[in-house]
């Protein structure tokens, strides 16, 4: 047998063997959950599904509520949630344990050194204290939404438009089909191909939100913080605008 023609026997072998992008463009979805290859809407069903069902989430990203600009990380599950919230001007905890929310946060976040004794000292009194917010207060529904996984999650199927199915990608080193509705412009959401066909990535269009999941029903400690280190407001947080 001439050299050539071994070589390309021995590849053709090869090839037969292993799926391989270099092997004549092998199948990109062999070896996955197969969800790729199901009609987009059906993709995106699957996906609501799974995260519904899922316990619990770790969700971290940026996203625009009433024109401020959110950092979040936050682990959330059907009763509540827990995570850190970044803002231009400040970083705050949220702790959610079923309807009683708490906020942990420095003295700048309260108050500054303009804004009066008054302010000063009461900023001072709830300093990385946990401060339960009445639920009539405006920082409750500022921030509530933010421990709640069914309110975020259905914010990652807010997508507008006609869908289609996208690139094969990764998320974290975990291969995706991204969904994109209206071509992209309407919002593009990456679903794993690997195991339960969880949404990974959600990015919203004009960029208003970009998104992460992952963690997926690992579980975690929701407790509400020791009564020592809670300050119980009353009627209202002063000053509590969060920007």
């Amino acid at each position: 047998m001439f050299p050539g023609r071994r070589s390309a026997v021995l590849l053709g072998a090869l090839c037969a063997g292993l799926t391989l992008a270099g092997c004549g463009g092998g199948d990109p979805d062999a070896g996955t959950n197969g969800v790729a290859k199901l009609p987009p809407k059906t993709i995106e069903q699957r996906a609501r599904e799974a995260a519904a069902t899922a316990p619990t989430v770790r969700l971290s990203g940026t996203v625009v509520s009433k024109g401020k600009t959110y950092k979040l990380d936050m682990r959330l599950r059907a009763n509540g949630g827990v995570g850190d919230v970044t803002t231009q001007s400040s970083t705050f905890q949220l702790l959610r344990v079923g309807d009683d929310l708490y906020l942990k946060a420095g003295a700048d976040f309260y108050g500054d050194e303009g804004s009066g004794k008054d302010s000063q000292a009461a900023a001072a009194k709830l300093k990385d204290k946990y401060v339960k917010v009445p639920t009539g207060d405006p920082a409750f529904q500022q921030f509530s939404g933010f421990t709640d996984k069914k309110v975020l999650l259905d914010a990652l199927f807010a997508l507008n438009g006609e869908l289609s199915t996208g690139d094969h990608r990764k998320v974290d080193g975990i291969r995706t089909i991204a969904l994109a509705a209206d071509g992209g412009g309407g919002g593009t959401l990456d679903v794993s191909l690997e195991g339960s066909p969880y949404p990974l990535r959600y990015e919203r269009a004009g960029g208003s939100a970009t998104l992460t999941m992952a963690d997926w029903g690992k579980d975690f400690a929701l407790a509400a913080p020791d009564a020592a280190h809670v300050v119980d407001y009353g009627k209202s947080v002063t000053g509590t605008s969060g920007g």
